[in-house]
């Protein structure tokens, strides 16, 4: 079975309150991860018509603050599927009520597994690749799956060769005293 990603997208918009700030007057970036992992819930659920769990985040960059006041919007997209896992892209945006200026402040992928009703997994629906977007969101998806397998493996204790890095820990702010 294969669904279109556009029957599983969800988009929330929040009005960021005094509550959700930090001491300087910024939106705590715990509270958008938090939203984050809800619409990454609620998409990969309605994709998979089960319930979801997160199994990774990949790179959550804060690319601009948020401020009390503004409305955040976040959307959420299966990009990829595999047998029971989910790739679902997030867009996160705020906006200024009184200005209407919009900034992006946040993208970022969250791979979401889905469970049975035992806490199984659960093969998931494929995607419907329809767009060229849809097939680069797909394949990028792939790449970084690929990518993180190589660093998961490279620096194993077993495969860490330290004299491979000495060298190039003399530029950065530490000192090895082995």
């Amino acid at each position: 079975m294969f669904k279109h990603p556009k029957e599983s997208q969800v988009t929330i918009t929040e009005l960021m309150l005094p509550s959700h700030s930090n001491f300087s007057g910024k939106i705590h970036g715990g509270h958008i991860l938090n939203l984050m992992d809800q619409i990454a819930f609620a998409c990969a659920s309605k994709h998979s018509q089960h319930y979801c769990v997160t199994a990774s985040v990949n790179r959550v960059d804060f690319l601009n603050p948020i401020e009390v006041g503004e409305l955040v919007t976040l959307k959420a997209s299966v990009n990829y599927t595999g047998r029971t896992s989910m790739v679902i892209g997030l867009r996160v945006e705020s906006e200024n009520i009184r200005t209407g200026a919009i900034k992006h402040c946040n993208s970022s992928y969250f791979t979401m597994v889905a469970k049975d009703d035992n806490g199984k997994n659960v093969e998931v629906p494929g995607i419907i690749l329809d767009t060229e977007q849809a097939v680069r969101r797909f394949s990028r998806s792939i790449a970084r799956q690929d990518q993180a397998r190589k660093r998961s493996t490279k620096f194993n204790a077993s495969e860490f060769k330290i004299d491979d890095y000495l060298e190039a820990l003399k530029s950065q702010n530490a000192k090895v005293e082995l």
